[in-house]
């Protein structure tokens, strides 16, 4: 797995003629965003042999939907799908490629431009295609074999979807003490910011980092007392700050 040598930024190609499948939130903001950056955008649409007459066909569809999805299409686009985890193998015997953003989509839509984008295809013909396609919309294509899939999507899912579950608790407990989600923004904001820039050795502060186990102590009676649901998350979250600031000294 590596970035590719490509520079994220519009192509001079002609514009291609896609067809997006699958009006979900990845559907919509794809064909969006596709048709923004030039190509001549079908979609998004309903599963079927609508794609006729394209030379793409982006399949933004559940993964448990893609191999039937793929199967529908008539002979002729190339095929792609925007699954994190999944392969290649999925699209059955297709010169096909996969595109997924490393970015979060929302009801509201998303930014594809800076986002990383796992791309992988079977030919080179189809490899190209989802670098172009990925530059095209902004984004820095990384290779991503089939083999590292899973753990590239666990990753993907701990930086993005874990991190919410875990601001809400940080919410939960905040809540008891009579604060807001807007009063830890500027908090989270900041960390974010130190992780990108510093890493995680620098970036991390707190009672952990400067060997305060007393006021952990103090914490964790607090989350006893006010949230004992999070008590276990609490206490994970503990021993692997602590492995990380141990990790930090030593460094």
């Amino acid at each position: 797995m590596g970035e590719l040598d490509r520079d994220p930024r519009r192509t001079t190609s002609r514009p291609l003629r896609c067809a997006v499948v699958g009006r979900g939130r990845l559907g919509t903001a794809l064909a969006a965003a596709l048709g923004q950056s030039g190509h001549d955008v079908g979609g998004p649409l309903g599963r079927g042999p609508g794609a006729a007459g394209c030379e793409v066909a982006l399949l933004c569809v559940p993964d448990g939907e893609i191999a039937a999805a793929a199967g529908a299409i008539l002979p002729g686009p190339m095929v792609g799908h925007c699954s994190g985890a999944l392969g290649l193998d999925v699209l059955g015997d297709r010169d096909g490629f996969s595109l997924h953003p490393l970015m979060t989509v929302t009801a509201e839509g998303a930014r594809f431009a800076g986002a990383g984008c796992a791309v992988a295809g079977s030919s080179r013909r189809t490899l190209e295609l989802a670098e172009r396609l990925a530059c095209d919309l902004g984004m820095r294509p990384v290779h991503v074999d089939d083999d590292d899939r899973a753990a590239y999507h666990a990753a993907a899912s701990m930086a993005s979807n874990y991190l919410v579950t875990l601001e809400a608790a940080a919410e939960r407990l905040a809540a008891t003490a009579g604060l807001e989600r807007r009063h830890l923004v500027a908090l989270v904001e900041a960390t974010m910011d130190n992780w990108a820039a510093l890493g995680p050795a620098r970036a991390l502060t707190g009672p952990l980092a400067r060997g305060d186990e007393q006021t952990v102590a103090r914490q964790r009676a607090a989350v006893v007392q006010r949230a004992p649901e999070l008590l276990e998350l609490f206490d994970a979250l503990t021993d692997a700050t602590r492995a990380l600031a141990a990790e930090a000294a030593l460094a």
